[in-house]
């Protein structure tokens, strides 16, 4: 390790290799010896030097003096067990069971673990100057075994490149074990040696080969498996559903409030298939008193607690939507056709019944089983043009329909509800799944017409367990107030350009005082700065047995009940319903409480996929635009470098830190910019920006920008 030509080490580079050292042996006691002779420290100035840093480690707390000549890394500060988090870039995290912060887990002290794994790390006293780090001691459960990539066909052996070279070294493959896949095909492998003593390698076996490199259909089945979500629906789960009938007798029919007659209508998305909710609409009782239903449909009634489907449901929990497909929860027949309110065909709901007057007051209203024909099946588009003024199939109901809607939002606002009307990126991509353009989809009346139908079913279900039946296990979907510290954050961030936040005070006082601020920096320069900060001051909401209410809608009590054909705790919600209906008692609230953080868990997982997929069509968007500059602003910032969002497309790349010239940038995480040094010159979140597109790397996922001259 000493350096030739008689330059004695640094000190820096002592401590250095001391440090590399005791973390590649957590559970040793190292003597002066042996740790001369690894590092070949073999003159009497590098010894000595070596020996006063073990001296300063070990008053630091960082290593424990065995005895006068030994030393072992000092693991005795704190055990903790939680999720590992294995990251591409190497920066690596341990996400503590208690809810704690992440720490950092350098890939030589990760034991080799695949994110999802459950470990059990020691935490390592701190360095002076040193971020707080882990080390994993044991993995307590494989999340799961499967890694991604690109196959590489040698002569005598081939092995797998990994996403992201997520590991330090590729996975050797068995030739026997290749099941046909060839140089630069994606595939599926699962690893069958882990690396130990006696072997270092990483060993798998290929179950899956998804074609080529590049080809849109093994590029979206990539991304699903490496989330381990499926990208196929087994064949005996298919042929269960196929054997369910769809056709509807009369007595069924007879157990059920009958709506075939009433004026009914779904309104989704204009390539939507799965159409699980409709709205019917009709005056009743005079005194300007309206029949409000919202349907929703009757999945349970096919899908028996227990089944070979229901089983399958359980396990996927959601409905994936990537850029180009839906995976869904549900077999076809039975999303797409059987369950789904297809127009002008009966089928079974279940519903909740409001008698509203014109300003959308609930006068009184019930949950029943009912049977529906829905008369109309809308686009979101078409229904827009009927809300701005122009003809159309039951115009009247809908505008009707619209300006209660308007109501029910106008209060929940009033009522502390935060006011994110969030754009959703889309791409329309060809037969072959090209994108061909990249634009958000903003909220419209239409669109809210029906959130807060929907909105309103969910909590008003919730409200009836949650105040009649206190003591019974329900699935409620919770949402916490903001965490104090991000609030105190938003507030120090935003106080230099002029914006006072409400930190403290009542749920409703702080809520108004966001929605306040979104408020006033519409239409400003640093608008997408605020709502940026702002929206990173919420929590996840969750599905759980515990009620807190939801936070962000204002609601003391809600649930998910109007999708599940593509949601599984709508399901338990309709069940559980049912079954109180009956006059049964509680439900195991146990085992409804795994379901609940298990269908958290997937759609946390089902998201990261959807973005993902994002991801990939935005660099394969920009590929053909390598050279050309756009505007944009600054959508992040970060230690390493500072993110760019397009105005005109909304594709987001990186611009390096190294090429921010002429200035050394030190990184100001409290006011989310980077400073310069010399120049003073900053770079914030929401600055506008114009970049050039410098690289498009498909494989990767990423897009680098430079900034123009």
């Amino acid at each position: 390790m000493e350096q030739k030509g008689g330059k004695r080490l640094t000190k820096r580079q002592v401590a250095d290799a001391i440090q590399g050292l005791f973390q590649a042996h957590p559970g040793e006691a190292l003597t002066y010896r042996q740790i001369f002779k690894t590092l070949k420290l073999t003159t009497h100035p590098a010894k000595m030097l070596a020996v006063d840093v073990m001296d300063e480690m070990a008053w630091d707390d960082y290593l424990s003096k065995v005895d006068n000549t030994t030393y072992r890394l000092n693991l005795k500060t704190q055990v903790q067990e939680g999720t590992f988090i294995r990251k591409a870039n190497g920066k690596n995290s341990f996400l503590p069971d208690d809810g704690g912060k992440p720490i950092f887990v350098s890939e030589r002290n990760s034991k080799w673990a695949m994110g999802g794994d459950r470990v059990r790390v020691a935490l390592m006293a701190r360095r002076q100057n040193h971020i707080k780090e882990a080390i994993v001691t044991d993995i307590l459960e494989r999340k799961h075994n499967l890694a991604v990539g690109i196959l590489q066909v040698e002569k005598d052996f081939a092995f797998l490149i990994t996403e992201g070279n997520i590991f330090a070294q590729d996975i050797l493959i068995p030739k026997k074990k290749l099941k046909g896949g060839k140089t630069g095909e994606k595939a599926v492998v699962r690893i069958t040696q882990w690396p130990s003593m006696e072997s270092k390698n990483l060993v798998g076996e290929v179950v899956d080969v998804l074609g080529k490199q590049g080809d849109n259909n093994a590029e979206m089945h990539a991304i699903l498996a490496q989330y381990d979500l499926p990208y196929k629906y087994p064949q005996r789960v298919e042929d269960a559903a196929n054997k369910i009938s769809g056709d509807i007798g009369p007595e069924e029919i007879a157990r059920r409030e009958d709506f075939r007659q009433v004026t009914t209508f779904t309104i989704d998305p204009a390539d939507a298939k799965d159409f699980d909710d409709a709205l019917s609409i009709r005056p009743v009782g005079g005194a300007s008193l309206y029949e409000v239903g919202v349907h929703i449909a009757d999945v349970t009634h096919y899908v028996t607690e227990g089944s070979i489907i229901d089983r399958e449901a359980q396990q996927r929990a959601t409905s994936v939507y990537l850029v180009d497909r839906t995976i869904p929860m549900l077999p076809e027949r039975l999303c797409n056709y059987i369950c789904s309110l297809r127009p002008d065909e009966e089928k079974l709901c279940y519903s909740v019944i409001f008698v509203l007057d014109a300003e959308a007051n609930i006068k009184r209203w019930h949950l029943a089983h009912t049977v529906i024909k829905s008369n109309r099946r809308y686009a979101y588009e078409e229904v827009q043009k009927i809300l701005e003024g122009n003809d159309g199939d039951y115009a009247e109901e809908l505008r009707l329909l619209d300006r209660m809607a308007k109501k029910l939002r106008e209060r929940r606002m009033e009522g502390g509800a935060v006011k994110f009307d969030r754009e959703e990126l889309h791409f329309d991509v060809d037969e072959d799944g090209k994108p061909l353009r990249c634009y958000f989809k903003k909220s419209t009346d239409a669109t809210q017409l029906i959130e807060e139908f929907m909105l309103l079913a969910n909590r008003t279900v919730a409200e009836s367990v949650g105040t009649q039946h206190a003591s019974k296990t329900f699935v409620y979907r919770i949402h916490d107030q903001p965490d104090p510290q991000k609030l105190e954050t938003l507030r120090t961030a935003l106080a230099p350009l002029g914006y006072r936040v409400k930190v403290s005070g009542t749920r409703g006082a702080i809520s108004r005082g966001l929605n306040k601020l979104i408020s006033q920096a519409e239409g400003r320069r640093e608008q997408k700065m605020v709502e940026m900060l702002t929206l990173r001051t919420m929590m996840k909401a969750k599905y759980s047995t515990h009620n807190i209410g939801h936070y962000g809608l204002a609601f003391d009590y809600y649930t998910h009940f109007t999708s599940p054909i593509r949601r599984f705790p709508d399901m338990m919600a309709h069940r559980l319903l049912t079954r109180y209906q009956e006059g049964a008692r509680s439900a195991n609230q146990e085992h409804y409480e795994e379901l609940c953080e298990h269908s958290s868990d997937m759609e946390q997982t089902a998201a990261n996929a959807e973005r993902d997929s994002i991801k990939y069509k935005m660099v394969e968007f920009m590929a053909d635009k390598v050279g050309q500059e756009f505007d944009a602003h600054i959508s992040g910032v970060q230690s390493y470098g500072i993110y760019c969002e397009i105005d005109e497309n909304h594709c987001e790349g990186l611009v390096g830190m190294h090429d921010l010239d002429g200035d050394y940038y030190e990184f100001d995480e409290r006011n989310y910019q980077l400073v310069g040094r010399r120049h003073h010159r900053t770079y914030q979140l929401g600055d506008a920006v114009r970049i050039k597109v410098a690289q498009a790397d498909v494989e990767r996922r990423q897009l680098t920008f430079l900034l123009a001259d």
